[in-house]
C-alpha cells in the first residue's frame, strides 16, 4: 500500500494521507484533510481539490474514486464512493458506501447521499436524505470548472510561497 503522487500537487502539512492513495497531477489537499487508504484505495483525479477537514475513507468493499476537477467542500465525508468529473460536493455533505455520483453534479451543503445511491449526471441534489431537485442542468460543468480553477490558482500561490503560516514552534 503505497502513496502515489503524480506531478505538481499542493498538500498542506497538516493533511493526513495513509495507505493506498493515488493523487493525480494538479490536486490540492488543504489543512486537516484526512485520506485513509488503509482498507481500500483512494484515487483523487487531476485538478481536484480536497478542502479543509474533509475525510475520505472506505471499507474493504468500497474504494473511493474521485474524478477530474472535483471540489470537495469543507468538512465533507466521502466513505467508499465514486464521484464523477466536474462535480461540486458541498460543505459538510456525506456520501456513503457504494454511492455513485455522475459527472457534472452538485451535492448541496449538508446533504446525505445514502449507501448505494446512484445520482445521474448533471443533477443537483440537496437534503437529508439527498433528493434530486434538478436534472440535466447544462451549467454545472462551467460552475465546477470555475470553482476548480479558483483552487488551481490557490494551489499555485501556496506552492510559490505566497502565504505564510503562523506557528508557535
Amino acid at each position: 500500500m503505497a502513496i502515489n503522487i503524480k506531478g505538481k500537487v499542493f498538500i498542506d502539512p497538516t493533511a493526513v494521507i495513509i495507505g493506498n492513495v493515488t493523487i493525480e497531477e494538479g490536486v490540492s489537499i488543504w489543512p486537516y484533510a484526512v485520506l485513509r487508504g488503509d482498507l481500500n484505495a483512494i484515487t483523487v483525479g487531476e485538478g481536484s481539490n480536497i478542502q479543509e477537514h474533509v475525510t475520505i475513507h472506505g471499507d474493504e468493499d468500497s474504494p473511493n474514486i474521485i474524478g477530474k476537477d472535483v471540489s470537495i467542500g469543507h468538512g465533507a465525508v466521502i466513505h467508499g464512493a465514486t464521484i464523477g468529473d466536474y462535480c461540486i460536493i458541498g460543505m459538510h455533505s456525506t456520501i456513503l458506501n457504494g454511492a455513485i455520483i455522475g459527472d457534472e453534479c452538485i451535492i448541496g451543503a449538508g446533504a446525505l447521499i445514502t449507501a448505494g445511491t446512484k445520482i445521474p449526471p448533471k443533477s443537483i441534489v440537496v437534503g437529508v436524505p439527498g433528493k434530486i431537485v434538478k436534472q440535466d442542468d447544462p451549467g454545472i460543468r462551467e460552475r465546477a470548472a470555475r470553482n476548480a480553477e479558483e483552487y488551481h490558482k490557490l494551489r499555485d500561490s501556496y506552492l510559490a510561497g505566497k502565504y505564510t503560516r503562523y506557528t508557535t514552534r
